[in-house]
């Protein structure tokens, strides 16, 4: 398949992981169908409508109707699938890995197609995976996973690290793809199926002055 067609179907695929996992999120809020709509938008476009305003081109989801349309009907299909999931913060989460590590990727390959340096791809395709999951968090009154002592903006970064490092070393611009995703899907599965975390931080008890 031609890395075009690739990205393009990569897109979809993490606005639609990233909507379920809004919609998900307002299931469990009790919404109506256009808090769902709402919600889910938030997260599948949050962080690229960031990154496309930083880089100064079109918001991508704003010049054709596509995206927008398939992430309502997503939202809609969750609305009416999501009571019969007896656990739903679990599909949440997953859903979520999904659309933070395409993201990841995908937001470091549009930041190198317009020029940026390669630090500062690595930072886009990081805020692309994580601020959509983030206005979605606050919005819904939770504290962002991206504040969280869970590994998810770590695995953002990893994923975009490893692929703009391929891409300065020459590799073929697929299997850099495939590799930052992977790298970045890997990390967060583990940290989610093992609970790894970060530290978090332990204030000292405070001290009695003269």
């Amino acid at each position: 398949m031609p890395l075009a067609l690739l990205l393009e179907a990569l897109n979809w695929i993490g606005a639609a992981a990233f909507a379920a996992a809004g919609a998900l999120t307002a299931s469990r809020k009790q919404m109506d169908p256009v808090g769902f709509v709402l919600i889910a938008a938030l997260t599948a476009f949050g962080g690229g409508s960031l990154r496309d305003v930083l880089l100064g081109r079109p918001v991508i989801w704003l010049s054709t109707p596509g995206p927008a349309l398939m992430v309502a009907l997503v939202a809609l299909g969750v609305f009416f699938a999501a009571p019969h999931l007896e656990r739903r913060f679990i599909p949440l989460l997953w859903a979520d890995a999904v659309g933070m590590a395409l993201f990841a990727v995908l937001g470091a390959e549009a930041a190198i197609e317009e020029g940026a340096s390669l630090w500062a791809a690595i930072l886009l395709g990081t805020v692309t995976a994580t601020f959509g999951g983030a206005l979605r968090d606050v919005v819904c009154g939770e504290v962002p996973l991206i504040l969280r002592r869970e590994i998810y903006a770590t695995a953002a970064a990893l994923g975009a690290a490893l692929f703009v490092t391929l891409q300065g070393l020459g590799a073929p611009r697929d299997a850099a793809v495939v590799c930052g995703m992977a790298a970045a899907f890997a990390l967060r599965a583990a940290a989610l199926r093992h609970g790894w975390s970060l530290p978090a931080y332990r204030p000292r008890p405070g001290r009695d002055y003269p």
